[in-house]
């Protein structure tokens, strides 16, 4: 039996243990996922530099990410309309729990972990009622569910957390589906995409609605700027050639700020956006477009700056000064300072999204 003075020295001895952090995982610059060329599914933290910096397996395909902001903790997703995520040990490859989403949901393939990291936050859709979810989950209490709160739309895609800590911002993508119809979109004449903020009770403080004739534009993808601006990423659910923009740039309290590049390369673009990253410093943002095989920077201000090409190019994420790009082929590169550099290649698939690291 344990004494009272044995559990104190236990407890000690456990609070002056050295915590682990992402420097003990290789110090990877970002996450992405992958189908090795066996036609495996992994999970890969990769450096700045390019080089692999671990490799964890999944049960099936990923989709994004969400990183612990200061252990080496990450969630992968499965790919929308999957209703599993793992969250996985990324020094030792350990899968630390598996998170099934409630009966009557399935998950949208994104997730965000609160500031202080112990909640979970998870984008899903109720395909009975048709409403959005943000699922929370505790990591204290083993990744149990202890709540949800309504996304104030349909099909939250994505949700992450505003520099103040305590304001969600969640990509309302609008559009109805059902795990028995596959992906297959089941409301596109009226679907209502939104962007809409919450604060930590679920309260909503502020949406972005689309003009009615950009009602199919549907909202996906967000990347968070240093100062609080929100760029969030459309797919336009109609004739590719009449696409309107598909980058949007808002702050709370003011109007939003529609990227136009110009009716060329919103054609080239095909009407759909994969990804979307800022730089570190807010002043750039990237957009992809696998099908396009381009990817589109913008300054702050939504102007065009510049247009890259690459074949089924996707993943995004902020690297150094610019961005590191990812695609379906196994390349890796890096865009800085209006260059394109390659980081390698690698026998795999790259997924569509790379997950940046805190910092």
């Amino acid at each position: 039996m344990t004494t009272r003075r044995g559990f104190l020295a236990t407890l000690l001895a456990a609070s002056t243990l050295p915590r682990l952090g992402w420097a003990d995982a290789g110090s990877p610059a970002f996450l992405a996922a992958a189908r090795d060329a066996d036609g495996r599914f992994a999970l890969y933290g990769v450096g700045a530099d390019g080089t692999d910096r671990f490799r964890i397996g999944l049960p099936a395909r990923g989709h994004a990410g969400a990183v612990h902001p200061t252990e080496p903790l990450a969630v992968a997703f499965a790919r929308r309309p999957g209703t599993f995520a793992v969250v996985l040990n990324c020094v030792t490859g350990e899968t630390l729990a598996r998170l099934d989403s409630p009966a009557g949901r399935h998950f949208m393939g994104h997730g965000s972990f609160s500031p202080d990291g112990a909640l979970l936050y998870t984008a899903e859709n109720d395909f009975v009622t048709t409403r959005g979810k943000i699922g929370l989950w505790s990591r204290a209490e083993g990744w149990r569910r202890v709540g949800e709160l309504e996304s104030h739309g349909i099909g939250p895609h994505d949700v992450q957390f505003l520099p103040d800590g305590v304001t969600l911002a969640i990509a309302n993508g609008g559009i109805e589906t059902h795990p028995d119809r596959g992906r297959e979109k089941l409301n596109l004449p009226t679907m209502q995409p939104s962007l809409a903020y919450l604060d930590l009770a679920g309260r909503l403080l502020d949406r972005v609605d689309l003009p009615p004739a950009w009602h199919r534009n549907s909202i996906r993808h967000l990347a968070i700027g240093p100062d609080g601006t929100v760029a969030f990423a459309m797919q336009w659910e109609d004739v590719p050639e009449t696409a309107p923009p598909l980058l949007g740039l808002h702050r709370r309290g003011a109007a939003p700020v529609f990227a136009e590049a110009g009716e060329v390369q919103h054609r080239l673009m095909k009407g759909y956006v994969g990804s979307v990253a800022i730089s570190r410093d807010g002043s750039l943002i990237a957009v992809s477009c696998p099908r396009g095989g381009r990817v589109q920077v913008f300054d702050r201000q939504g102007a065009l700056v510049q247009t890259v090409e690459r074949a089924d190019v996707c993943g995004l994420a902020p690297l150094g000064a610019g961005f590191a790009l990812t695609d379906g082929v196994g390349g890796l590169l890096r865009l800085e300072d209006g260059q394109l550099t390659a980081l390698g290649a690698r026998a795999r698939a790259w997924d569509n999204h790379a997950v940046a690291l805190p910092g």
